[in-house]
C-alpha cells in the first residue's frame, strides 16, 4: 500500500496504526508535499519523516518539489478558507501525483496521513481519492484513527517521539490568514538578504533537528526544551545625511525605532559610541566595530551583505550598552557625518518561543 505522509506529527502515529491494521501490507510511504514553504521548512519535514520512517522500517520515496505547479493549479484561491477550494485542489493534485507513483510501483492501494490531521476535511480527502478510484482504479483506503482518542493518542506518540511539531500546514496562502487571525508576525516568510540565521527562524530549527539525528546516531541522550524570549525582526534601514546623501548603514540586532524615523544631529561622543540628540540613536563607526568583534570588514556594506552570526552580535551590543534590556538603536557606519541626519528604521521586536536542545549528562 502507498501511503502519502505529509508530516511525521501525522505519519508516525498513522503508521503504526496502519501497520498493526494491515500486517500482510508492505506500506510505502510517498512524501510529496509541493504546498510547503518555504522550502527551508520542506527539508525540515522531510527530515523527520525519513526519522520515522526509518524507527518505523519503512521504505520512504520522496516525490517532485514541484511548487511552481502547485502555484498554478490554486491560483485564483489564494483567499480561500482553510478546508475550502483551494485545499480541495491541493489534495486532488497530491492525490493524482500519488496515484500515478502507486502505479507505477504496481501497487492497487493508496492512503494519506492527511486523514489523521484535526486540520483537515476528512470529508474532501474521501471524495478526491474516490475520484481517482474511479479513473485509475487505484483504491482509496480511508481509515479513522482521528476518534475514540485517536487525536489525544497521536499527540502523546508525537511528544514521546520527540517530532518535529509544526504550527501551520505548509501553506503559504493558509498561514497568511492564520497569521492575521493571530495577530502575529509571519516571519516564517522572512528571510535576510545576507542569508543569516535568525532566531527562532525554520533555518533555526532545521540546524536543530540535523543536531538531534547526530546526538541519536552517537547515542547521546537529550531533550528538546522550548523557552520564551524577545525576537527581532528588522525590514529597513536606511540612513540619509543632509537632504539627499544616502549611506551605508547597519542597525544592530534589537535596535528599533517607535516611530520608524528620526531626525538630529550627533550630540556628543562617549567612547566609541556617537550619540544623536533624538530617539536615544547610538552610532558607532565600522572601525570601532571591527575592534570590538575581531573582523575586518572593509565597508559597511560588506558587513550588511555578510554580517556576523547572530549571537555574537547579541553579545557585542550588551558590551557596548552595558545591559542586555537596552534597545536603543545602533547604527554603523563607515564614518560619523556632521551634518543633520535621518535615520529610517522599520523593525519589530515581539515576545515568541524557540527550541533549544539539552544534553542529558
Amino acid at each position: 500500500m502507498l501511503v502519502h505522509i505529509c508530516c511525521s506529527v501525522d505519519s508516525h502515529f498513522f503508521l503504526e496504526k496502519l501497520q498493526a491494521d494491515y500486517p500482510d501490507e508492505k506500506l510505502i510511504g510517498f512524501f510529496y508535499d509541493p504546498n510547503i514553504h518555504p522550502y527551508s521548512e520542506y527539508r525540515l519535514r522531510l527530515l523527520d519523516v525519513q526519522r520515522s520512517c526509518r524507527q518505523l522500517g519503512i521504505d520512504l520515496i520522496e516525490g517532485e518539489y514541484d511548487y511552481e505547479n502547485w502555484l498554478e493549479i490554486v491560483r485564483g484561491l489564494e483567499n480561500e478558507p482553510e478546508k475550502g477550494k483551494r485545499c480541495e485542489r491541493c489534495f486532488d493534485r497530491r492525490f493524482e501525483v500519488s496515484a500515478y507513483k502507486a502505479l507505477e510501483l504496481g501497487e492497487t492501494k493508496m492512503t494519506t496521513t492527511l486523514l489523521v490531521s484535526p486540520l483537515k476535511s476528512q470529508q474532501q480527502l474521501q471524495a478526491s481519492g474516490d475520484a481517482f478510484y474511479a479513473r485509475h482504479g487505484v483504491a482509496f483506503i480511508a481509515v479513522d484513527y482521528r476518534s475514540g482518542g485517536g487525536t489525544q493518542d497521536q499527540s502523546r506518540v508525537s511528544k514521546e517521539q520527540k517530532l518535529y511539531r509544526q504550527d501551520y500546514c505548509g501553506c503559504m496562502f493558509g498561514l497568511t490568514l492564520q497569521r492575521e487571525q493571530q495577530g502575529r508576525l509571519m516571519d516564517e516568510m522572512i528571510s535576510p538578504v545576507s542569508n543569516i540565521v535568525l532566531p527562532a527562524s525554520i533555518e533555526a530549527r532545521l540546524a536543530l533537528y540535523e543536531e538531534r539525528l547526530q546526538l541519536e546516531e552517537n547515542h547521546i541522550a537529550y531533550e528538546i526544551i522550548k523557552e520564551k524570549f524577545l525576537n527581532y525582526r528588522q525590514f529597513t534601514c536606511k540612513l540619509t545625511v543632509g537632504k539627499s546623501e544616502v549611506v551605508a548603514a547597519y542597525a544592530l540586532c534589537y535596535s528599533t525605532l517607535p516611530r520608524k524615523k528620526a531626525y538630529g544631529k550627533i550630540e556628543h561622543t562617549l567612547g566609541d559610541l556617537h550619540y544623536l540628540n533624538r530617539d536615544e540613536v547610538r552610532f558607532l563607526t565600522l572601525a570601532a566595530f571591527n575592534k570590538h568583534m575581531h573582523t575586518d570588514y572593509l565597508h559597511v556594506k560588506e558587513l550588511i551583505y555578510q554580517p556576523p552570526p547572530f549571537h555574537k552580535e547579541l553579545q557585542m551590543r550588551q558590551r557596548l550598552l552595558n545591559d542586555p534590556f537596552d534597545l536603543s538603536p545602533v547604527i554603523v557606519l563607515d564614518t560619523i557625518p556632521q551634518k543633520k541626519i535621518m535615520l529610517e528604521l522599520d523593525a519589530r521586536l515581539y515576545e515568541d518561543t524557540q527550541e533549544r536542545i539539552h544534553r542529558k549528562q
